[in-house]
């Protein structure tokens, strides 16, 4: 079997940063394990507002969670009543995940100012995990398949900056009895190049039928190049 290895992971430190920024000795297991659970109760509470990814950053009196969306006015709220919210529930979460920490490991809640930042996402036809989200949303209300492949292929390969694109998904498509894999690619995928700017992402449809499965790679060219070119003029 092939050794597949995640896109955005394989060029940290060339093309891609960590998106957890904190380093901590005496309370690097409960840190970890409170980024990893806050970034799934927050990936399935901002599902509809298309949220493309969740950066934590932290000092020692400070905590900063960075929400990149596609839909900042709908997570914002009128007058920040939305953000506001959201930041009450994010505190009353934090506190849940301190109290699930096994007794011999069990520590004081950490005194900290919370601080939620909200970064809009101005092409969303540029960003995998937006576009593989819409994915899901057009699936889960019965759109064909093949109508929401080709319409999301087209509407990605008309962004100027995109070089290749690269669309499957896999499970009961429109409902058929044996799973199957689907999938359109326009342009050129370097998977293989790390200063390839390849954004990658990876979404589930829940339907009637079961789950079905949405990968997407983008392909935005070199890096290095881009900056060669810069340098040049």
């Amino acid at each position: 079997m092939t050794h597949r290895v995640h896109p955005y992971i394989f060029r940290i430190g060339q093309t891609t940063n960590w998106k957890s920024r904190w380093f901590s000795l005496k309370n690097y297991k409960e840190y970890l394990r409170e980024d990893t659970m806050l970034r799934e109760w927050l990936s399935t509470k901002l599902r509809p507002m298309h949220v493309s990814e969740i950066e934590i950053e932290r000092s020692p009196n400070t905590m900063n969670i960075i929400i990149r969306t596609a839909r900042p006015g709908i997570l914002i709220g009128r007058g920040g009543e939305g953000a506001t919210k959201l930041k009450k529930e994010v505190e009353r979460q934090m506190i849940k995940i301190w109290k699930r920490i096994p007794v011999e490991r069990k520590k004081p809640v950490p005194k900290r100012e919370l601080k939620i930042t909200v970064e809009e996402i101005k092409s969303p036809f540029l960003n995998a995990a937006v576009v593989a989200q819409s994915m899901a949303d057009e699936l889960e209300k019965r759109m064909p398949f093949r109508r929401v492949l080709k319409q999301t292929l087209d509407k990605i390969s008309s962004q100027k900056e995109v070089l290749g694109v690269r669309l499957a998904i896999s499970g009961r498509l429109d409902g058929s009895e044996m799973a199957r894999y689907e999938w359109l690619k326009s342009g050129r995928i370097p998977l293989q190049t790390i200063r390839a700017d390849v954004d990658f992402s990876q979404k589930v449809a829940y339907t009637t039928y079961g789950t079905i499965g949405i990968k997407v790679w983008i392909y935005k060219g070199d890096v290095f190049a881009k900056e060669v070119q810069t340098e040049k003029r």
